[in-house]
């Protein structure tokens, strides 16, 4: 069965959480004691109904401050697909965790309360969603049972955020007017809001297409392990193992590996359930190569002719999450795909205010939770791709030198 993975974003209190426990309410996946005990905790805080939010909302602070801070991964599947939901914050403190949830996600649902319409975190998000290349962004309108299910209402914001997102790379963009709390529209059409002819959430996520969303045209697998077991039944095998970024990757293929440029062929892939004829993303599995060449961690195996670009001079866009500013000169931990290095910051070509899209091109440095262009120089040669046409080898993440803690997200460009 196919695998999709969303995540929610938008402003506080818009609904994300109550919308996901909706969602595992009707489609019936959550099991009787989680009810029971979502029931007992909203009897106790006096609430008059039983907030399902509470299913995601696992922390204690979020129990009882009523909103989201960590990312919550909850799954379920129907008859159709199988689902991965990343849970997200709204609060603009914590910008980072809802990159974290988007940066895999291959639908994005941007909820907007109904009363109080796009806000600056709905355009906040709905532009790191752009960025981050979510294939598919979903505009819930929810709370529409507090405006009388008013029509005006749903098609006014419909219009703003359309104007909006014109302006960002934005490939599929749907609207879809919900209660949440009331569960219309989210597993059953409406009967309030017959004025509404499209699909229900849940009919819409389990038909969206996503098989052509992933890069099957560039074979890339980053290697993450070597497997050398010492089993006396196979005392030849090594295998180089790791994730499958792009392409596909077929026993007899000519491959190369990179740093060293030598070429091999693929002798076998296993998986955990034993071999396999082909592979593709995003498939963890062990190739196992017909000459004895030298390859380790971090190394990339892809094809002689469509090789990724080498280069240790990148320019990225870079989501910055940290207090501590970012500026010219300053050293910081780089991990791309299966690598560390070392990378410095030569120049910030411009920040993005992300209400008007514009370009600060006098910014001298990026602060919490602002975008923008980045030169930066590492001190080994990367292997990768624009973000733009892979989504895993064009990406990486940035991280304090001295704590390790994850300060930033970058996005690289390049000239495909």
């Amino acid at each position: 069965m196919e695998l999709l993975r969303l995540a929610t974003a938008g402003s506080v209190d818009d609904g994300k959480s109550t919308l996901i426990g909706r969602l595992l309410f009707d489609s019936k996946a959550i099991f009787e004691d989680q009810l029971e005990s979502v029931e007992r905790v909203s009897r106790q805080r006096g609430d008059e109904y039983t907030d399902l939010a509470l299913l995601t909302d696992g922390l204690r602070a979020e129990r009882e401050q009523g909103i989201t801070i960590d990312v919550a991964y909850r799954y379920f599947a129907t008859p159709a697909r199988k689902f991965i939901i990343a849970d997200t914050p709204g609060h603009i403190q914590y910008t980072r965790n809802m990159v974290t949830g988007n940066s895999t996600a291959d639908l994005t649902i941007v909820l907007v309360d109904a009363r109080k319409g796009i806000v600056e975190q709905t355009r906040r998000h709905a532009f790191l969603a752009s960025l981050l290349r979510v294939p598919h962004l979903l505009l819930c309108v929810n709370k529409m049972d507090l405006v009388g299910y008013d029509r005006e209402v749903f098609e006014s914001i419909r219009e703003e955020f359309a104007a909006f997102a014109s302006r960002l790379e934005v490939g599929d963009l749907s609207f879809i007017p919900i209660s949440a709390l009331q569960g219309d529209n989210v597993v059953q059409r409406s009967v309030n809001m017959p004025w509404y002819e499209g699909a229900s959430l849940l009919h819409h996520l389990e038909q969206v297409y996503i098989s052509s969303d992933r890069n099957l045209i560039d074979p890339r697998l980053p290697v993450q392990w070597v497997i050398r077991p010492q089993a006396t039944s196979q005392p030849d095998y090594r295998g180089y193992a790791g994730r499958v970024a792009g392409g596909v990757f077929r026993p007899g293929d000519e491959v190369m590996i990179l740093p060293s440029g030598l070429t091999t062929r693929v002798a076998g892939i296993d998986t955990f359930s034993g071999p396999i004829a082909e592979a593709f993303p995003p498939m963890s599995v062990t190739v196992r190569l017909t000459d004895d060449v030298d390859v380790s961690r971090g190394d990339m195996i892809c094809r002689p002719m469509n090789q990724p670009t080498v280069g240790q001079d990148l320019e990225a866009m870079v989501a910055w999450m940290t207090e501590r500013p970012l500026a010219p000169g300053d050293f910081v931990a780089l991990k791309h795909t299966t690598r560390w290095v070392r990378a410095v910051v030569r120049d910030i070509h411009y920040r993005l205010d992300v209400n008007t899209l514009h370009r600060d091109e006098s910014a001298s440095s990026l602060v919490l939770n602002e975008v923008g262009r980045v030169s930066l120089r590492v001190t080994q040669p990367l292997y990768y791709d624009s973000y733009r046409r892979n989504r895993q080898t064009g990406s990486f993440i940035l991280a304090a030198e001295d704590t390790n803690i994850t300060v930033g997200a970058g996005m690289l460009l390049g000239p495909d």
